[in-house]
């Protein structure tokens, strides 16, 4: 594994041990919550962060994601939830560790039927689409949960509900 792939499933351990918090917090009961009409379900929103794992494989394996056929799982419970996204994570894992260099030079395209909505090399879809775009929803996530009153957990930095924060040291 080179340095970079390296860095890279480190910051995956990371992110993936974080967001495992946030969504073992998910109350499925209030999957209907929405904070503003033009704001996804609490539910689809939480499935939502556990699915952006999923693009790590499908980046590092494919050349281009098509979202015309995309149909998002149905999960109904944490236990669910977290299953799936530990199953997502164990598959980007796998396949971070077995890419080589080479392959995340080459161009990636998020594409919805003939539309092209970007290409880029793969490891920059890998840090912008994958990884930013899971820290962005999940502290979306984070205020559903605070708005709700639910614990949210600590970041990069302890919470009002938690003072555990997850070391980096602790990846490197």
């Amino acid at each position: 594994m080179n340095i970079h792939t390296k860095q890279l499933l480190q910051e995956l351990n990371l992110e993936a041990e974080v967001t495992r918090k946030f969504l073992q917090n998910v109350p499925f009961d209030k999957s209907e919550f929405k904070p503003a009409e033009k704001s996804e379900t609490l539910g689809r929103l939480a499935i939502h962060v556990a699915e952006i794992v999923a693009w790590w494989k499908e980046v590092i394996t494919n050349d281009k994601l098509d979202f015309i056929d995309f149909t998002p799982v149905d999960i109904t419970t944490a236990d669910q939830l977290l299953q799936y996204f530990d199953t997502l994570v164990n598959e980007a894992k796998e396949s971070l560790m077995n890419v080589q260099e080479y392959e995340l030079e080459k161009e990636w395209s998020m594409t919805y039927g003939d539309q092209v909505h970007f290409t880029l090399p793969k490891k920059q879809v890998l840090r912008m689409f994958c990884m930013n775009h899971l820290v962005h929803h999940r502290a979306q996530l984070g205020v559903y949960l605070r708005i709700l009153d639910i614990s949210v957990p600590a970041t990069y930095g302890p919470s009002a509900d938690d003072d555990e924060v997850i070391l980096v040291k602790r990846f490197l």
